[in-house]
C-alpha cells in the first residue's frame, strides 16, 4: 500500500518555503543554475525544493540559506 500524502496543511507550508527561497534568489538576483552550484545540489533538486513539489531535507534548505546569505529562518518561519 503506498503512503498517504501529507495534509493539506503540509503541502501549503511546503510551497510557502518554496516561494520564500525563490523569492529570495530572485532577490539575490541569481539564477537555478547558479542557486545549485553554490549548493552543491542538483539543479532539479532546487526546482522542486522551489516549487514545493517534493519534500526537501532540512540539510538542503540550509545550504540554500548560506548559499542566498539569508537565515534560515527567513526561509521558513
Amino acid at each position: 500500500m503506498p503512503p498517504e500524502p501529507p495534509p493539506a496543511r503540509v503541502l501549503d507550508q511546503r510551497r510557502a518555503v518554496g516561494d520564500r527561497i525563490r523569492t529570495a534568489r530572485l532577490e539575490a538576483a541569481i539564477t537555478q543554475e547558479t542557486l545549485a552550484e553554490r549548493t552543491g545540489l542538483d539543479r532539479k533538486t532546487i526546482v522542486r525544493t522551489e516549487s514545493g513539489t517534493h519534500s526537501t531535507l532540512l540539510d538542503h534548505v540550509l545550504l540554500i540559506a548560506r548559499a542566498l546569505g539569508r537565515p534560515l529562518a527567513d526561509l521558513v518561519s
